[in-house]
């Protein structure tokens, strides 16, 4: 199923105008999360929201938003209020410049949206401003009001629709200089940051976000496996402290690791081989535990009892079943 809108509303160049829908680019929906659960009953823990003071429960219609300026003192606002104060950028995304892309600090990036056209109304409309903005080769700047707080949004061409990408304000970023102004100015040597570029130059590739594995992810649903399944958890080696005696010998010692590691791990690069890229949605999933009388999701593959150490997975195009 796919997402629901963020956002509806209007784009606006002067005074062009058609009808988007904004849509979130990422999603968090497919990892593993948890549930708090009760140690002795086993059953899951919930919040109820009560009065600081009476400690009794308070219904949804009975709370409202306080600003605190003192110990036991809230300057009341109500929902209606906020209303009177809504912008129009709360029903609109006006353009007011285009600026480089280069000149936007990653710092200020907060997240990334599709903008697409709402309805079969306005596609030409919009295509004129997407193709405006990608002759110009600049970013749009435009407002939009998300959560009940206006944000500054850089709208980019991205196939034939728009990524938008939330900013920071300026008063939302720290200055670097309370954090830098502590570091040493030390002084290296030419040998030693000879030996660095030869160390990333052995590193280097071209990015491809494929070749990245959420190692703690698939750690996680590895024990959840192990768990359900009756296997023995191994305990980890101990970790070494990583500590480095002498700087130098350590940038040798990387460099010859670096050297050898291609062939350690029988590099296919060279050979225009790329890793096998997950089908759309595709992640591992879950096992059911046995004997549980749940139904089982389809595709999965039942683990044979008492042998390989790592539990056997399915691959389809289901999502792993959260653990509760």
């Amino acid at each position: 199923m796919a997402p629901r809108a963020n956002w509806k509303g209007f784009l606006r160049l002067s005074l062009v105008t058609c009808p988007v829908a904004l849509y979130p680019a990422t999603s968090d929906t497919e990892k593993v999360s948890f549930n708090q659960i009760n140690r002795k009953t086993g059953h899951r823990i919930k919040y109820a929201k009560v009065d600081a003071e009476t400690g009794e429960e308070v219904g949804s219609d009975d709370i409202m938003k306080g600003y605190k300026v003192d110990t036991d003192t809230y300057i009341e606002v109500t929902k209606e209020e906020l209303d009177d104060i809504a912008l129009e950028s709360t029903r609109t995304i006006e353009i007011d410049e285009f600026v480089p892309r280069s000149e936007i600090d990653s710092r200020y990036l907060i997240r990334p949206y599709y903008l697409i056209p709402d309805g079969k109304v306005g596609h030409d409309a919009f295509a004129v401003i997407r193709e405006t903005i990608r002759s110009l080769g600049k970013v749009a700047i435009g407002r939009v009001v998300l959560t009940n707080r206006e944000h500054i949004i850089a709208l980019e061409p991205l196939d034939n629709g728009l990524m938008g990408t939330l900013l920071r304000y300026p008063y939302e970023v720290r200055s670097e200089k309370e954090y830098f102004d502590d570091i040493q100015d030390v002084k290296i040597t030419k040998d030693m940051l000879d030996l660095a570029k030869h160390i990333v130059e052995q590193k280097s590739a071209d990015f491809d976000p494929e070749e990245f594995e959420d190692r703690y992810e698939q750690a996680l649903i590895d024990l959840i496996n192990q768990k359900r399944n009756g296997i023995k958890i191994a305990k980890p080696a101990p970790k070494s402290d990583g500590n480095v005696i002498n700087l130098m010998d350590a940038l040798k010692k990387s460099l010859a690791n670096e050297k050898a590691a291609p062939a350690a791990r029988g590099e296919t690069k060279a050979k225009g081989k790329k890793p096998k890229k997950r089908a759309e949605g595709q992640r591992e999933m879950l096992l059911p535990i046995s004997g549980s009388g749940k139904r089982e999701p389809k595709e999965v593959a039942k683990p044979e009892p008492k042998k390989a150490e790592k539990p056997v997975r399915a691959q389809g195009s289901a999502r792993a079943k959260k653990a509760s």
